[in-house]
């Protein structure tokens, strides 16, 4: 083993223990905003569960060389997989709150989006890394814009607005980091624009424009579609600079706000700890992102790089779009956060995600000529 690849294992495991750590300290946290303390039914034990589930599927994942799944076989084989489920999900899943968007097993569910999330990235990261040069040819955009719409248009019939938006936004992330030219951006947008108005007139459901009209004017039916949206910023805003102590979240505890371990974590967690631990969040969610862009930046191949970048954005989407809905800036559509929010199928699938993105650090610095070879000829 040479020098340089030596210090190259080394680097992938220290940033490996750093997404750990951050992981970790983000689930935790959510954890403590989750939990009712003094009360019955909490969901917290239940996490704490998939929280040791989700470090065991990362360690899995981080000791195994994962660039098998850079294989076109099992790629396709896991597209395919990813939309059978999607399919089967609306011909026999029972809906919960309207969607039909998990599996049911007894006291554990899953939600099929969630790996179709990775799957979708894979995917699209096999595409681009092969054809980068390629890819100022329209075509391909067009290509690469319909595998991720099958999938897409499956979600969005659940219906789930929120987890279309997220996939939406990493397709065109990866795009724009393949090397689009603006031409074919310009077309892209043109498109994206036209989509959106044939989505509002025959896609949404009614429920789904009602609340897009009410993130616009909430106070106009703040009994009703604006609801949600007004609790999620009353909590968020009263927990001033310093918050209102762990476990003292007045918004959440007592019910007014809904959904608080979930969709709507983060105003209640900015109630519990202020204008401080919203900071302190938010800086542990840049020092991941940051921490993963600087891992595809010493990326192997072009697949290590757009696997990674793909990750990053989907954290970033995530965030982004929970944290405006929380604090009104988004209409309501119903998302998770990274890692904080209560769920076991998604957190086990963020887990997943870092493990990967660790190995291909990992195994990709041993034999970098081999896995660019393997890129370019297959």
């Amino acid at each position: 083993m040479t020098e340089h690849v030596r210090t190259g294992i080394l680097r992938a495991l220290s940033d490996g223990w750093s997404l750990l750590f951050i992981a970790v300290a983000l689930s935790l946290i959510g954890i403590l905003t989750m939990h009712p303390f003094g009360e019955d039914g909490s969901l917290a034990p239940r996490q704490l569960m998939w929280l040791a589930v989700g470090i065991v599927v990362y360690a899995i994942c981080a000791i195994t060389d994962m660039h098998i799944i850079r294989r076109t076989t099992l790629l396709v084989s896991g597209y395919v997989f990813a939309i059978v489920l999607l399919v089967l999900l609306l011909l026999i899943a029972d809906p919960v709150q309207g969607a039909k968007a998990w599996f049911s097993f007894g006291a554990v569910s899953f939600q099929p989006a969630d790996l179709a999330k990775l799957v979708l990235i894979a995917f699209l990261a096999k595409y681009f890394s092969r054809r980068h040069v390629a890819i100022k040819q329209i075509g391909h955009v067009v290509l690469s814009g319909i595998y991720s719409a099958i999938i897409i248009g499956l979600i969005l019939i659940q219906p789930d607005l929120g987890t279309a938006a997220i996939l939406s936004v990493v397709w065109l992330g990866m795009v724009l980091v393949s090397g689009i030219s603006k031409k074919h951006l310009a077309i892209v947008f043109i498109a994206g624009a036209i989509c959106a108005v044939g989505l509002w007139f025959f896609g949404l459901q009614d429920y789904q424009r009602t609340r897009i009209i009410a993130f616009i004017n909430p106070a106009a039916d703040i009994r009703g579609a604006g609801y949600n949206a007004y609790q999620a910023v009353v909590a968020a805003g009263s927990g001033e600079f310093f918050g209102k102590g762990i476990g003292y979240g007045t918004q959440s505890k007592l019910r007014f706000l809904p959904e608080y371990e979930t969709d709507f974590i983060f105003a209640a967690f900015a109630e519990e700890w202020g204008f401080v631990g919203v900071s302190l969040v938010l800086i542990l969610y840049a020092l991941l992102l940051f921490q993963l862009l600087g891992i595809a930046r010493k990326s192997a191949t072009n697949f290590d790089a757009l696997f990674t970048i793909g990750v990053a954005l989907l954290f970033l989407a995530h965030v982004f779009i929970h944290g405006g809905i929380n604090l009104g800036l988004l209409p309501v559509t119903g998302t998770t956060i990274p890692f904080m929010s209560y769920g076991g199928s998604h957190l086990v699938m963020e887990f997943a995600a870092l493990g990967i993105v660790v190995s291909l650090a990992r195994h990709g610095r041993s034999a970098p000529r081999e896995a660019v070879r393997q890129e370019y000829f297959g």
